[in-house]
């Protein structure tokens, strides 16, 4: 078993290599071992394209030619989520690797999609495949939390993120703008802005500190961008519509499509607002979302315990007086310093 998960922690190294670029899939690392040593090894690499196990057996042909077949008999493949059983943007996995009897699979965790969740198992079972599961499963499935969040509960896993000062407050009280931390903790956000699929804020946000909420400090594709905006009080001109990335404003006037920005209508708007949101993020396909908002979008959020995780950095300088920071009622998980601040972080329902 220690052998197992040596192999399938390197499986969970190579997956989490695809952050950011596979979702609404999860990431995925598999390799090959064959005699001892490993032979080849890949991930999920992009949305679209080929699986982590797929490309494995590509390169395992590629290399080995007229070898692979009998190579593959007495091979173990190692994956970090159950191979697929159904035919997506891709063919299934799991009816590759029984095509090419690879002698023994050893997979971290189930795959909890309607469509798969055992399924690629018995395919490899009734092929002959001896099958091993259960090696680090949480470990894989907190890997996974996004795409399991989605895929369970029909929401995004949803991310709180604000900035305080050491006496606990997080904007000035007369809505002018004022930065907390320092370069670091932005260079920090704007990589965070990359790895998940979308950002929110709310109007007053959007109002007073005119966000772009694109990756500039950062390597990396732009997040949707998503802004409450009840009566469509952000003018055109915000920096937010300026079509540099793709927009969607719930609100409660109009449905409409212009350029990037997307103008969804909500009724019933002040009814479980962030119910609605969540949802129709998922309709779109989104597998996780920043709340960056203000306060009250961030009291929103928290208030109908939507939330999986909070991100709050904390700056040494104190304000004595203006809007407090929202409070969690939750104990830090992790925490570490981020420049001159320090960053403390929160699981609404800790995992591991």
């Amino acid at each position: 078993m220690q052998e197992h998960e040596r192999y399938i922690r390197r499986c969970l190294e190579l997956a989490q290599l695809g952050s950011g670029s596979v979702s609404p899939n999860p990431m995925v690392g598999a390799l090959l071992v064959s005699d001892g040593r490993i032979i080849a090894e890949n991930y999920h690499r992009k949305f679209g394209g080929p699986h982590a196990e797929a490309l494995v057996v590509e390169e395992v042909l590629s290399s080995y030619g007229d070898q692979a077949t009998e190579l593959f008999r007495r091979a173990t493949m190692y994956v970090s989520l159950e191979p697929c059983a159904h035919h997506g943007k891709t063919p299934p996995c799991a009816r590759l690797l029984a095509e090419y009897r690879i002698g023994r699979v050893v997979i971290a965790c189930r795959d909890p999609f309607e469509k798969v969740n055992g399924a690629g198992i018995r395919i490899l079972e009734e092929a002959g495949v001896e099958v091993i599961e259960g090696v680090l499963a949480e470990e894989a499935l907190w890997l996974n939390r996004r795409f399991t969040t989605r895929v369970v509960h029909q929401r995004p896993y949803i991310i709180l993120k604000w900035a305080q000062t050491a006496d606990g407050y997080m904007a000035p009280a007369n809505n002018t703008q004022r930065w907390i931390t320092g370069a670091v903790a932005k260079q920090l956000v704007h990589r965070w802005r990359s790895e998940e699929d979308a950002i929110l804020v709310g109007a007053n946000t959007a109002l007073v500190d005119n966000p772009q909420l694109t990756v500039r400090e950062w390597q990396g594709r732009n997040p949707k961008r998503v802004l409450i905006d009840k009566q469509l009080a952000v003018a055109p001109d915000a920096k937010l519509l300026d079509g540099s990335a793709e927009t969607i404003v719930f609100n409660a006037t109009k449905s409409d499509w212009v350029g990037t920005v997307k103008y969804i209508e909500l009724e019933d708007f002040d009814w479980y607002l962030p119910q609605k949101i969540a949802y129709q993020l998922y309709l779109m396909d989104v597998q996780s979302l920043i709340v960056e908002g203000g306060r009250k979008t961030l009291d929103l959020f928290i208030g109908a315990g939507l939330w999986d995780e909070a991100r709050v950095f904390t700056s040494r300088d104190s304000w004595g007086s203006g809007m407090a920071a929202p409070a969690l009622h939750a104990a830090v998980a992790e925490h570490q310093g981020i420049g001159p601040d320090r960053l403390d972080i929160y699981y609404r329902n800790p995992q591991r």
